[in-house]
């Protein structure tokens, strides 16, 4: 592992769950197909060869150039659409919100990690071809969750309802939004290419799906990427068999509910299904449908069907039934000839639980890897950094911890008192003898004396290591502040920052770094200088 990163277990940001994934303990093993390492995609290539029909692939292709009908994309995207009909073509996928402006750092990390696997298993499986998938979660409905973005401490919101899927919701009234960035980015060329790219998205497009495509590919396009909406009636057509099976039979709630009740004693769990795990929608409407009074009704509508009835629907309208996030893998593992999901911790954590539901659906459960996590620093940073005697372990900490320690570190006098804790812990282990043997009425005064020393004792030590921080003070504000610019508000730079501001202050090869620094079978935070 290189020595400007720091392993995922060891940054803190990872939950128990992911941590325990990522050291392969054996009690999880049953949870997932295969751990993503390079010798174990032979194995998954052989099984999803096996499981995936010839004609969803022609399907497939149908359905992609239906959607890319209309927009300008690169040669090199064409011919990976193309190569989707080939029975050796297989898919690495990743999926996002259509968050604004890309939203939040990561959003590019997935989509770099899923396109560099792709070029290693290239490398690796040269008989084979590998295609970069980023899946558009255009049948959300949580417009709150993707409606702004921030740039330089300054958060840019697009205030607008939205009640339905988010893909099909109109971008009209957003150019607000375009012209305050415009005035927030200032002058320059970068920051030129910034202000026309949200136009061209959002101002030229009718709705979030399509301003999200064209974005995604004027970012990626020329590294093949291939952007899949799935709301889309004839991948929905695809799906039909099994949205069937979920509102008849409701197997899924049934399997993950067993492997919850398996992760609950040492994991907090991620999602919890529902007894039918489908979303009705129409443009204005994504509602629950529920099962009630033998009736399949539409949760806060009057909208109310017979089984024969549903079936019928669903029948006729594939395209009015979503997966919610219970069966959206499966619904992407079945239209794709997918070897492998890239994903955040949270996402990897929900997709553990669902490996039994694959299997009574008897579709191939993909590699699931945790995408790169990047900490983008400045070379000034990294030379304060330097100057203070800051390792990343030490950045990575826990502020308020990070504080002592460097306190206890810039002291001449020992500010640690265990030694003395636990010299007045032997000497009243003996007192206790003494009474045991004596008079037994003085255990109790002996244990509350033996109390009292030993706070006295750790109230002496704060008061000190109080002190020494006074003296210490300039130098210590120096490293909160360092960290605080790296981590703001003490959170994941990748989980706050836009990419934008880091565009402008790198000439715009932002992008270029990522590409070569980002390795995605590795288990690290890769630190990059910017």
């Amino acid at each position: 592992m290189p020595t400007d990163c720091i392993s995922y277990q060891k940054s803190g940001y990872f939950a128990k769950l992911i941590v325990d994934y990522l050291d392969e303990k054996p009690e999880l093993k049953s949870l997932y197909n295969r751990f993503p390492t390079l010798e174990n995609f032979k194995g998954q290539l052989e099984e999803k060869t096996q499981n995936y029909p010839v004609e969803n692939r022609k399907i497939l292709v149908t359905a992609l150039e239906n959607q890319y009908s209309g927009f300008e994309f690169s040669e090199v995207t064409k011919a990976n659409i193309s190569l989707l009909s080939n029975a050796k073509t297989f898919t690495i996928t990743t999926g996002h919100q259509l968050n604004l402006f890309t939203g939040p750092l990561y959003f590019l990390y997935k989509i770099v990690s899923t396109i560099n696997l792709c070029a290693k298993l290239k490398k690796e499986y040269p008989s084979y071809d590998f295609v970069p998938i980023y899946w558009m979660a255009t049948e959300d409905h949580d417009f709150e969750e993707i409606n702004h973005f921030n740039f330089k401490n300054t958060k840019i919101n697009w205030n607008k309802e939205s009640h339905g899927p988010v893909g099909r919701l109109s971008t009209e009234g957003i150019q607000n939004v375009s012209d305050f960035f415009a005035s927030e980015l200032g002058l320059g060329e970068n920051a030129t290419y910034l202000k026309e790219l949200f136009e061209n998205s959002y101002l030229k497009h009718n709705n979030l799906a399509d301003a999200t495509r064209f974005l995604a590919n004027e970012l990626f396009g020329d590294k093949g990427l291939v952007i899949l909406d799935g709301d889309d009636i004839k991948l929905k057509q695809v799906f039909l068999p099994f949205v069937k099976n979920e509102l008849i039979h409701k197997t899924s709630f049934q399997k993950v509910t067993e492997s919850n009740s398996l992760l609950k004693t040492s994991y907090d769990i991620q999602v919890n299904p529902r007894e039918i795990n489908l979303f009705y929608i129409e443009d204005n409407l994504r509602e629950r449908i529920i099962f009630e009074d033998n009736l399949f009704k539409v949760n806060t509508t009057k909208l109310a069907f017979s089984e024969n009835e549903i079936l019928e629907l669903a029948e006729n309208h594939p395209e009015k039934f979503s997966p919610n996030v219970i069966l959206r893998p499966l619904y992407e593992e079945i239209v794709l000839p997918n070897l492998c999901y890239i994903g955040g911790g949270g996402e990897i954590s929900y997709w553990l639980q669902l490996k039994s539901t694959f299997e009574d659906n008897k579709i191939t459960f993909p590699i699931l890897l945790v995408r790169n996590s990047v900490l983008l620093a400045t070379e000034k940073q990294i030379k304060k950094a330097d100057k203070l005697n800051l390792s990343w372990a030490d950045l990575f900490s826990n502020q308020q911890k990070l504080f002592t320690n460097k306190t206890k570190e810039f002291s001449k006098l020992n500010l640690d008192f265990s030694e003395q804790k636990e010299h007045l812990k032997q000497q009243f282990e003996k007192l206790l003898l003494i009474a045991n043997e004596t008079d037994r009425s003085f255990i109790g005064a002996v244990k509350a004396q033996q109390t009292k020393q030993i706070k006295g004792l750790d109230n002496l030590e704060k008061r000190l290591l109080k002190a020494e921080k006074r003296i210490h003070t300039e130098k210590l504000e120096q490293i909160i502040l360092l960290q605080n610019e790296l981590f703001p508000n003490q959170g994941l730079q990748e989980r706050k920052a836009n990419f934008s501001e880091f565009y402008l202050d790198v000439n715009g090869k932002l992008l270029e770094k990522l590409f070569q620094e980002l390795l995605p079978l590795e288990r690290y935070f890769s630190i990059i200088s910017l």
